[in-house]
């Protein structure tokens, strides 16, 4: 049973990092105070209407949450102020639970446009700011971005955004003209520009094809600019370390922090320049500042380690260490984002020593490619062969580059041993995931012409190329090669089998391979459900209902109603072969099933869920038991519910067969006019929007088929459309039509329930019982 609890109100300090919230129940108050960081002689103070409800002086770590109960008995809480005093009185936080002002509400999101309805450069801007701020899963900013520079080829912000884009996805050439147009534009007045945003972009895209001297006068160019100051000088101040300059990487860095004060960043780039000049004391007291202000901060804890050894201090050193192992668990993710840092400065050595404290012997394949990368960087070319074999022979499960920096990484390991099928394979799956798919196909097809015995590659490659290439055939034989060299994956053996449904092969040939696969299916409870929904759709409804409830499902993305369909499916399905065998308790008692999920589901139902088909059949049945009284009941029921057909794109839309039941509940009632006009809305509905342009919706958060394959939308509304006037041919009892329709229907998708469903009902529309 849930806690009936309503949060009042949660607050947090930034300064201090507290965090203050007050929950009410029926009869008390919790006050909650939380800290990130250990705080003495705290005074947590709650009022209401000037009474004083607690006063206590306590003492508070992050291990120890403050709690305390209070009886709400006449305790008004909307005029709650919690408060929290330092011990000299300083107040640090406070926490009113009304200002006593009227809240406004805001206005409703609004979608974004189509790029060519957007009326100025500044909004399509703005729309592609927003869709990469918000990450949006559909719609790109590039479109966006593109048709502002169609309009204005100028213009600064468009060139410098889309310029930006392809930065961030590695195309680093491809990201260096579009900042070139922005500068030319914004100094065509003046040599300094207003914004330097543009020349910092051109630097790091500079910096990145490494054409260092290049991205340094790019750099400084930037800090003309107050926003970019600390920024540039930043990098500025990496170049001068990669020069070994560093006097200059002082004077740079120093310009960095004054514009900046936190950066954990920049205090280390400032204790290696130090330590580097030998100024050991001065390195030492700037870590203790970093580490005081950060303590996760592993890299200038690592300079802290060789500052010790400089000193002699080896015990202090070794605690540097047990720290640091700690803090970083030994992670390889984590220890390559620092060992970046390092790299970034010259400092290859160190880089390869930090990367050596990873976890499991360093068995990672980045971790390898790295340390590899290093060694070839700092001049021993036989270390680094020896690296990029190891990673060559590391497991390559879950293993995802996605740094900029691992585009250089994974290059070079091309290059030095060409004979290495996994490097591509990686840099493919980079590319993919960086929207560049040519690239991707490109390093995948060159990863499986060096090993034709690597599945994952195959499997790639089949995505790429129904989704890409816009090429099913090749897909299923890539598809099939893949499961063929790893018929233990369970999750190519569902890949594979939905692409078998997108190419329209029989629900036989699809339950037949699924149950020679069984014990593999049965890993996953998507692939499993198939297996439930083949047999539902071959009229195997008590052997679904069966499957279904000998499985525990678990809730997952892109699943919801899946599970619950195919339970209410085989329930009425088999209550209506009941009715005909007039059984008719049997299907009441199906039917009334059908309306509440068991837990094993891994869902329950939609608030005012429409149960249409589950009530006219209910009226039919109860019609047998010549019960007219209920059978009017659930007949009425079943009219209930919006008539209007839609897309129906969603799982939580109201699907056609519902307002279909609808008119069938109508007929029964003697009602034929209402009835009639139900079925006709379906067949015009249907004839009218077959030929729409579909666009998923802007805010669409979950769609009800797998994901894998890019989805034909047009096609799909087609069949939709055609499938909602067969319908209602149906309803009208125009037999011959209604069938044609959904023989069509089942041409273009071989399986869709409804059509099939509703072919059935065909034959047995006129004798049901009345």
């Amino acid at each position: 049973m849930f806690c009936q609890h309503r949060e009042v109100g949660l607050v947090k300090n930034a300064t201090k990092d507290i965090v203050v919230g007050i929950e009410k129940s029926e009869d008390k108050l919790v006050i909650k105070v939380f800290v990130t960081s250990a705080q003495k002689q705290l005074n947590v103070v709650l009022n209401c209407n000037d009474r004083v409800l607690s006063d206590e002086i306590i003492d508070l770590s992050p291990e120890h949450l403050y709690e305390k109960e209070i009886p709400s008995s006449g305790v008004d809480a909307d005029a709650l102020i919690l408060i929290v005093n330092e011990p000299a009185g300083r107040e640090l936080i406070r926490h009113e639970t009304t200002t006593g002002e009227k809240k406004v509400i805001p206005s409703a999101a609004k979608p974004a446009h189509q790029p060519k309805a957007i009326e100025n450069t500044e909004e399509l801007f703005l729309t592609g700011q927003h869709l990469e701020q918000y990450r949006h899963a559909i719609y790109s900013p590039v479109p966006y971005y593109e048709e502002a520079l169609k309009r204005d080829p100028r213009d600064i912000r468009n060139n410098n955004a889309l310029g930006a884009w392809y930065l961030r996805r590695g195309q680093f050439v491809k990201s260096e003209p579009y900042f070139r147009k922005a500068i030319a534009t914004s100094i065509q007045h003046n040599p300094n520009p207003y914004d330097g945003e543009p020349y910092y972009n051109l630097g790091l895209s500079l910096y990145y094809q490494d054409r260092m001297n290049q991205a340094y006068d790019a750099f400084f160019k930037a800090a003309w600019s107050s926003a970019w100051q600390d920024s540039a000088y930043f990098s500025i101040a990496q170049v001068d370390m990669l020069n070994k300059d560093y006097e200059k990487t002082l004077e740079h860095i120093n310009g960095s922090l004054d514009r900046n004060a936190r950066s954990g960043k920049a205090y280390f780039v400032k204790v290696n320049a130090l330590r580097k000049l030998k100024r050991i004391e001065e390195a030492v007291a700037i870590a203790t500042i970093a580490l005081n202000m950060d303590k996760f901060n592993i890299s200038v804890l690592y300079e802290l380690y060789f500052c010790y050894l400089e000193l002699k201090q080896e015990p202090k050193a070794k605690d540097i260490i047990d720290t640091l192992l700690k803090l970083s668990t030994g992670n390889s993710h984590t220890l390559i984002e620092y060992a970046i840092e390092y790299a970034a400065l010259g400092s290859f050595a160190e880089a390869i020593e930090l990367l050596l404290y990873t976890d499991k012997n360093n068995s990672g394949p980045m971790v390898n490619y790295y340390i590899g990368y290093y060694w070839h960087k700092a001049g021993d070319q036989d270390l680094s062969l020896s690296y990029l074999e190891k990673a060559n022979r590391a497991d390559p499960y879950c293993c995802f580059p996605n740094r900029l920096e691992d585009i250089a990484v994974l290059q070079y390991a091309q290059n030095i041993n060409p004979e290495d099928a996994r490097a591509p394979y990686y840099l493919g799956n980079l590319w993919y995931d960086k929207r560049q798919y040519d690239n991707a196909i490109a390093s995948w097809e060159q990863a499986s012409k060096l090993d034709d015995s690597f599945p994952t590659v195959f499997r790639n490659l089949a995505i790429a190329a129904y989704n890409k290439q816009k090429d099913p055939e090749k897909a299923l034989t890539l598809f099939e090669k893949a499961f063929k060299l790893d018929p233990a994956d369970a999750r190519v053996l569902m890949e594979l089998d939905q692409l078998y449904k997108r190419l329209n092969y029989t629900a036989e040939f699809r339950l037949s391979n699924l149950e020679k696969y069984r014990q593999i299916a049965e890993k996953r409870d998507d692939l499993y459900l198939e297996i439930v929904a083949l047999h539902n759709f071959l009229g195997n409804y008590e052997r679904a209902y069966s499957l279904l409830m000998d499985h525990i499902f678990h809730p997952w993305e892109g699943g919801e109603g899946r599970v619950s369909g195919q339970y209410v499916y085989s329930l009425i399905e088999t209550a209506k072969l009941k009715i005909k065998n007039n059984q008719f308790r049997e299907a009441i008692e199906n039917l009334n099933r059908a309306q509440s999920y068991p837990h094993n589901l891994g869902e329950g139902k939609l608030y005012g869920a429409l149960e249409n088909d589950i009530f006219y059949w209910l009226g039919c049945a109860y019609t047998g038991l010549i019960d007219k009284e209920n059978a009017i009941l659930y007949w009425n029921k079943a009219t209930m519910g919006l008539s209007e057909p839609g897309a129906a794109m969603f799982y939580n839309d109201q699907q056609p067969d519902k307002i279909f039941y609808q008119g069938l509940a109508w007929e029964k009632l003697g009602n034929r006019n209402s009835a009639e006009k139900v079925f006709t809305k379906l067949v015009k509905y249907g004839r009218a929007h077959k030929g729409d342009e579909i666009r998923i919706d802007y805010f669409a958060v979950s769609l009800p088929d797998l994901l894998i394959f890019e989805d034909d939308l047009k096609k799909r509304n087609y069949i939709h459309c055609k499938y909602i006037t067969g319908l209602g041919l149906l309803g009208l009892k125009l037999f011959k039509e209604a069938k044609k329709i959904f023989d069509t229907v089942l041409k273009e998708d071989a399986m869709h329930f409804g059509a099939k469903t509703h072919l059935r009902l065909l034959e047995t529309l006129n004798n049901l019982p009345v």
